[in-house]
């Protein structure tokens, strides 16, 4: 017997979709220090392993708790293009229909 595919195919990962999730574990890759310009180095390493070359855009993501920003994370812009384009996507699609 052959099992039918149910998934959803609007949550099919597609290349640029890094797989993040409450699922996987974050870990500390490095401790930055911010100068008096508010500048911040991310070490080579950590740019080698994001795949961040010179150029790129980064997209800054803050969580707010009581008021004040709680957690920082930065994304590479074309990546989160590419979610919001997978989320709004099918809605999309759904409003041509009617």
């Amino acid at each position: 017997m052959t099992q039918k595919n149910t998934e959803d195919p609007s949550s099919q990962k597609n290349d640029s979709d890094c797989g993040c999730g409450c699922e996987t574990g974050c870990r500390i890759e490095a401790v930055l220090s911010v100068d008096e310009r508010g500048q911040m180095v991310l070490p080579k390493d950590v740019r080698e392993k994001a795949g961040i070359r010179t150029g790129d855009k980064l997209a800054l993501i803050s969580w707010e708790k009581n008021g004040s920003i709680c957690c920082l994370a930065l994304m590479k812009a074309d990546n989160l293009s590419c979610m919001v384009k997978d989320i709004l996507g099918p809605l999309l699609n759904e409003q041509d229909r009617s």
